[in-house]
């Protein structure tokens, strides 16, 4: 199996305050997730499998993105700098980036994302005709209106 090379794009280093530690932080980080994921890649025998530990890795990499990115909003609210959790939402959401630049990678990922997507039990064309919206409004005159779309 081949391995894949991940790293932390010179642009996110560029972001951070001079004075930060983040930047090593992140170098850091990211080696960890590249040696796990290579690590558990030579462990697999074929490539279905080493698919498989690519997809739970992005899986695990997307729900730290969602976390950064929960923390801009609220950072702003508070008065706070996001810039860090910019740059480390921005850096997960490179990283999956660069898995899907693996020639042996990119359409397997996807396969293996839709079949886990399937597998959950979401159908996609049956939402179609369970949907809909309800819209709440009030005229000129004051009386409510509703439409439901």
């Amino acid at each position: 199996m081949e391995q894949v090379s991940l790293g932390v794009p010179r642009q996110i280093l560029e972001s951070l305050p001079e004075d930060s530690s983040a930047g090593a932080d992140m170098e850091s980080a990211v080696e960890g997730i590249k040696a796990r994921i290579n690590e558990t890649i030579q462990e697999m025998e074929d490539t279905e499998s080493a698919v498989g530990v690519v997809v739970d890795a992005m899986e695990r990499i997307e729900e730290r993105l969602d976390r950064h990115d929960e923390f801009v909003p609220e950072l702003r609210a508070w008065g706070q700098s996001p810039i860090y959790a910019i740059a480390w939402r921005n850096l997960y959401a490179d990283l999956i980036e660069q898995l899907y630049q693996h020639e042996w990678l990119a359409d397997e990922l996807d396969r293996e994302r839709n079949y886990r997507t399937v597998d959950d039990g979401i159908r996609f064309g049956t939402w179609s005709a369970l949907t809909f919206l309800v819209i709440l409004d009030t005229d000129l005159s004051g009386r409510q209106i509703t439409t439901v779309v």
